[in-house]
């Protein structure tokens, strides 16, 4: 692999799917014995990948702006959605053909119909940029964004793209999760911290905690289903590379 970037394993198939940065492959593994099937090249910076498990496609974020259509049961290229800058993270509705999509470079969030393969929408980020981390509560439909200028979370209205309310968080963001059991939305954050806050209805939100991690700790993953939260550490001086497990109480 070079520099692994989004990883996800289709448990239907028995398949792992590895985008990588570094040479801007997706590369299919069998789940068992990690052999390697087939290898996409999508030009540069292969990043997030996501799977729809009704059309078995996934769909792999690259380059400076595209995102490939993957036949998950053969490792075949589909297609590509053009973008107008590199995506970072996008998230699939399960109600519908929607596909949200963070691109800073554009400072907006891209809308895929994802049966046309196409951008239907784009919404502008009005007081806030360098957007990248995403999370979508669906229910409520609600969306959260994650900015790193200034450090904010906004939260918009997937009807309308309209923002609703703006939270301020700790600097350097890199993930962002919605707890749907719990009503509460979580954000690592380089500068050292994982802000929580609690969701009191759709337009309404409250500071609940600011966890002290480490300098740099910014990439992560909930796991609902195991109440857990996972945070990667990296090495800098005296502070050893870890993965931190939190309980999610």
């Amino acid at each position: 692999m070079n520099e692994p970037q989004g990883v996800i394993y289709i448990s239907e198939f028995n398949k792992i799917f590895v985008a990588n940065g570094g040479d801007g492959t997706c590369k299919m593994l069998e789940g068992d014995t990690l052999r390697l099937i087939t290898s996409l090249h999508l030009s540069s910076d292969a990043d997030n990948i996501r799977y729809d498990p009704t059309a078995k496609h996934l769909f792999v974020g690259y380059g400076e702006g595209g995102i490939a259509v993957v036949d998950a049961r053969n490792g075949k290229r589909l297609g590509d959605i053009p973008l107008e800058g590199h995506p970072e993270s996008f998230q699939l509705e399960k109600s519908g053909p929607r596909i949200f999509v963070n691109v800073p470079k554009a400072s907006h969030i891209a809308v895929i119909d994802r049966v046309k393969r196409a951008v239907v929408a784009t919404w502008p980020l009005q007081s806030a940029r360098s957007n990248f981390p995403m999370a979508l509560d669906e229910t409520h439909q609600r969306l959260f964004i994650g900015c790193r200028q200034p450090a904010t979370v906004v939260v918009c209205d997937t009807r309308s793209g309209r923002a609703v309310v703006s939270l301020t968080i700790s600097g350097d963001t890199d993930d962002l999760f919605y707890d749907e059991t719990h009503k509460r939305i979580y954000v690592s954050c380089g500068e050292g911290y994982i802000d929580i806050f609690g969701q009191l209805d759709p337009d309404h939100y409250r500071a609940v905690a600011k966890v002290p991690t480490a300098a740099g700790a910014r990439t992560s993953l909930f796991a609902p289903t195991l109440d857990r939260f996972y945070l990667a550490v990296p090495r800098r001086g005296n502070q050893a590379g870890e993965i931190r497990v939190y309980a999610v109480q």
